[in-house]
């Protein structure tokens, strides 16, 4: 609490989605690999969009806070 005091800023919480993990598609025996590979697409779209909202998150607390290092 005292270096909270002394710092001044209380930043917000991440947001809970940022910190979900993206399993692979499952593996159906006897089923097309490009059906495993277009819902392994699909999960890859998914991590990436929420990289990039991390990546946005982070750009908004250092533009409201300024980049302390």
């Amino acid at each position: 609490m005292k270096g909270q005091a002394a710092a001044g800023i209380n930043l917000p919480p991440l947001p809970e989605d940022l910190r979900r993990q993206e399993a692979h598609a499952s593996v159906l025996e006897g089923e097309p690999v490009i059906a495993i590979l277009a819902r392994e697409r699909q999960a890859l779209d998914r991590a990436n969009a929420r990289q990039g909202r991390s990546v946005q998150f982070y750009d908004d607390l250092t533009s409201r806070y300024g980049a302390r290092r």
